[in-house]
This record gives structure tokens, C-alpha cells and sequence, in this order.
């Protein structure tokens, strides 16, 4: 029989995108208050755990979604996602549903929390590191294609074109997309850039060239150690770009890698079978008119 897996789920993730996949004025209050990433997330985490078949769940927050130590060795990181301070650029209309997400999830009985200091990313890696496999982590982020782990039994399910249209990846899956194995992930798309995290890559080195020195050296550390030699047969062009990028690239391999180590609360892993607090979940959908999401949601869990 094949064991149940533990659903790591990035909250940050799935809520942005039932923010902007769903009209506000689609899911809203009697009083015009719009709901739409409350529902659409719940109506996601129902999809998730029906099809899945998890028998173990967590959310993972962003406690810090711009941690200190990743700018200060990589200052553009998320630079322009800053609203004003370190504060992140948030639609008023999402931030104000994010406590009663979180309401729900608690009402439900699903832990969800953030550690300081760490992205929602690394939460999930130390999830996927040192919780019981297998581990089926969801996200939209990409980052977190460096996680998947075949022999550990660590899958990413990407929902980069929403739950409906999962790719289940295996270490073959990121092969085929990407032309790196999963390990070396994070040391391509160091290389490559991310212009929607900050990152500009090394200039003049896109995604196929990435992926071949990959291939052919290694990580960034093995690229970098054969620089230095003469009979490495890089292209002198490539060897002038990446000469150039030595500090760029000691500094960004750290600021992609996934953190696998952060120092987790307690949490009761266990997926809930019924609400923790029925008559809360019943307030809350009351108030923000989730009857039918709460629905779907609690039939998932029962099974």
C-alpha cells in the first residue's frame, strides 16, 4: 500500500493566486466586503485534499518575505515588491483577507505558521527535509523545483496554472522543462536570473546556456572551480561573462538555495477529519459568506 503523503501547502502562493484569479466582485460579503482569495484558497485546499489524499497537512507563511540576510548578499532581491520600508507591496484587498484565511484554517484545525527570518519557501524545505516522506509540497513558485527529490520522496505539485492543472513533478519532469536535474535547480536559476524575485542573473547567460554548463560542470561552485582551468573548454565569450560574475555568483547561489534547516514550532501535522471548532468555521462563514467553500472544504476532509 503507498503511503499518504504530507501536503506542504505555500499559503502565499495559493492565496495571491485566488486573489487574482478570481474577480473581487465575484466573491463578496451582503456588505461588499470581497472574499474572493478566501473562497478561491479554500476551494483549492479542498481540490488539493480530495485528490491527493493526504493524510498529513501544513500551510507555510512568509513570517519574512524579504529576509535581511538574502539582501544583504543580493541588494535588488524583491526590491521592487517594496511598498515603503520593508513592507510589501500587498492589494489592500488581499491584505484584509489574509487574518480571516488564517481564521479559517484555524477553526479548521490545519496548522499554518512562518518562522522569522525565513521565507514560506523554506519553511516548505525544512518540511520536505526532515518530516516523513513522501511530501508532495504545493506551490506556484518555481524556487521550489530545487526541492523535488526522488529518492527521498519529495514531489512539487506546481500549480503555476492553478490547482485544476497540476504538474506533478518528478526529478524527470524538472529534467524535461528545464534541462537540469532538480539538485541543481537552484544553481541554474542563479545563473539564468529571476527578474521577478530581483535577480539579474549573469548577463548574457539565459536559460539554455545555464542549463548546458549545468549539464556539462555541475553547480556554481564546479563552474566556478573550472574556470581555472585552461583545458575546460568553455567558450571564451562564456568564460569572460562568467569570470566576470565570480562575486555576483558566490552571492546569489545562497539566496536561491532553499533553506532546509529553520528551527520549526511544534505543530500537529495530522489532517483533521472534521473541524477543530465547528461552531467558529460556522461563525466565520456566516460573517463572510463561505457556507458553500466551507462545505467543499469540510466534505474533503471527512473523506
Amino acid at each position: 500500500m503507498t503511503a499518504q503523503p504530507l501536503l506542504a501547502v505555500d499559503a502565499p502562493s495559493l492565496y495571491f493566486r485566488a486573489f487574482h484569479g478570481i474577480p473581487e466582485k465575484a466573491a463578496r460579503t451582503d456588505a461588499g466586503e470581497p472574499v474572493n482569495a478566501i473562497r478561491g484558497f479554500m476551494d483549492m485546499l479542498a481540490q488539493l485534499i480530495r485528490t491527493r489524499r493526504p493524510d498529513r497537512i501544513v500551510c507555510a507563511l512568509d513570517a519574512s518575505w524579504r529576509p535581511a540576510w538574502r539582501v544583504e548578499l543580493v541588494p535588488s532581491y524583491k526590491k521592487h515588491r517594496v511598498a515603503h520600508g520593508d513592507v510589501e507591496e500587498v492589494p489592500a484587498a488581499l491584505e484584509k483577507q489574509v487574518p480571516v484565511l488564517l481564521d479559517v484554517l484555524r477553526a479548521v484545525g490545519i496548522p499554518a505558521f512562518g518562522v522569522e527570518g525565513y521565507e514560506a519557501d523554506d519553511v516548505l524545505g525544512t518540511l520536505a527535509a526532515t518530516q516523513p516522506a513522501p511530501v508532495e509540497v504545493v506551490s506556484g513558485d518555481r524556487d521550489l523545483f530545487q526541492l523535488v527529490d526522488d529518492a527521498r520522496g519529495t514531489r512539487l505539485l506546481y500549480c503555476g496554472r492553478g490547482v485544476a492543472k497540476l504538474e506533478d513533478a518528478d526529478d524527470a519532469l524538472v529534467e524535461a522543462k528545464y534541462g537540469v536535474p532538480a539538485r541543481w535547480y537552484a544553481d541554474f536559476a542563479a545563473m539564468r536570473g529571476d527578474a521577478s524575485d530581483g535577480l539579474p542573473g549573469v548577463p548574457g547567460v539565459g536559460e539554455k546556456t545555464a542549463a548546458r554548463l549545468v549539464t556539462r560542470y555541475g553547480g556554481v561552485e564546479q563552474i566556478l572551480a573550472a574556470l581555472d582551468d585552461p583545458e575546460a573548454g568553455f567558450a571564451p565569450g562564456v568564460r569572460t561573462k562568467l569570470d566576470g560574475a565570480r562575486d555576483y555568483l558566490a552571492r546569489a547561489l545562497p539566496v536561491c538555495k532553499v533553506a532546509l534547516d529553520v528551527p520549526l514550532p511544534a505543530f500537529d501535522p495530522e489532517l483533521p477529519r472534521s473541524p477543530k471548532d465547528p461552531d467558529a468555521l460556522l461563525k466565520l462563514a456566516e460573517r463572510w459568506n463561505l457556507a458553500s467553500s466551507a462545505k467543499r472544504l469540510v466534505d474533503a476532509l471527512a473523506g
